[in-house]
């Protein structure tokens, strides 16, 4: 299993008014506009690679070999075989009080008891005037979390090529190479037992019914239609920069009040600024956090470990790095 680092995400709309309110001039004239900015933003985010993007989780289920991907699917990072376990359920930790029995319907005004409702009107507790005996329960209700799965193998991405997709039908020669007695638990010309594909938005695998934990990388959106950003200061800075980059080089290809030399003087000068600001991105999102300089310390304190004499006795000074 891996570990990764996770930001935080934020709507690129902050960066978009710094641009437009610094560059007020250009758009308050209607000489340029803010309809590329997305196209320049995911310009951005797939040169500094999928670091930029969500991580996501979920669980799909192959059915007769593949799987429907989820819809803000972008890459997948892990793709986890899931074997189901008969093990009990267990009891979440939160609580959830109401005044019925059923948790789906509770009635607050008017109350009803016996079938009959309170006639007063302002009554929502039940007053003594009508209903004398009425005694306001409380259910406590918590729910149950299934433990069905668990996580077996990783998947290896390879080229698998599905009955459908064949133009001849199979022949049983690879039975006599393979240990699958079935050819209904294995899909031929595949790379691998364990390997998987990604094809039309679907989910590939070798397997024909089984649960898969897959860990992608998501494109995720804010309520504007805009996709967010990681909420890294670096990060931020380079869509700025190359924002306006693009943005001088689209008044460079117009005619304007500024000349040539002007405008080109400009667009060099914040392409500069945008391929620093690019090194500086890239140089954030490939540094290490604390969790994971431990990792690699204690990785570099045990790689002699193998080459330890089993039958040695004296191993005063010698301890367990991990």
């Amino acid at each position: 299993m891996s570990y990764y680092y996770k930001y935080n995400f934020t709507t690129p709309e902050v960066v978009y008014s710094t641009v437009k309110e610094e560059l007020k001039s250009y758009f308050d004239t209607g000489a340029i506009d803010d309809l590329l900015f997305p196209t320049y933003l995911d310009k951005c985010l797939r040169k500094l690679g999928r670091a930029t993007y969500v991580i996501a989780e979920d669980t799909i289920h192959i059915d007769d070999f593949v799987a429907r991907l989820p819809d803000n699917f972008y890459a997948v990072r892990e793709a986890w075989m899931c074997s189901e376990i008969p093990q009990t359920p267990y009891q979440t930790a939160t609580s959830f009080y109401s005044q019925a029995a059923d948790v789906t319907t509770i009635q607050v005004s008017p109350v009803i008891s016996n079938g009959q409702p309170c006639t007063n009107f302002n009554c929502t507790t039940g007053c003594p005037e009508c209903m004398p005996e009425l005694i306001q329960a409380v259910y406590k209700t918590n729910g149950q979390v299934t433990r069905g799965y668990r996580k077996e193998y990783l998947l290896k991405p390879g080229n698998i090529s599905t009955r459908g997709q064949c133009d001849v039908s199979y022949t049983n020669a690879w039975e006599f190479a393979s240990a699958v007695p079935s050819p209904n638990e294995f899909t031929p010309n595949s790379a691998g037992y364990d390997s998987f594909d990604i094809r039309d938005n679907k989910f590939v695998t070798n397997f024909r019914n089984g649960t898969v934990n897959l860990i992608f990388y998501a494109v995720e959106y804010d309520g504007l239609g805009n996709q967010l950003i990681p909420d890294n200061y670096r990060i931020r800075e380079y869509v700025e920069a190359f924002i306006k980059y693009k943005v001088f080089e689209t008044l460079s290809n117009q005619i304007n009040d500024e000349t040539f030399n002007q405008i080109q003087q400009k667009l060099m000068y914040y392409k500069q600024m945008s391929e620093e600001a690019f090194i500086m991105a890239d140089i954030e999102i490939k540094k290490q956090d604390s969790w994971s300089k431990q990792r690699r310390i204690k990785n570099d304190l045990n790689r002699f470990n193998m080459y330890e004499l089993p039958n040695r006795t004296s191993r005063y000074g010698w301890r367990r790095n991990n």
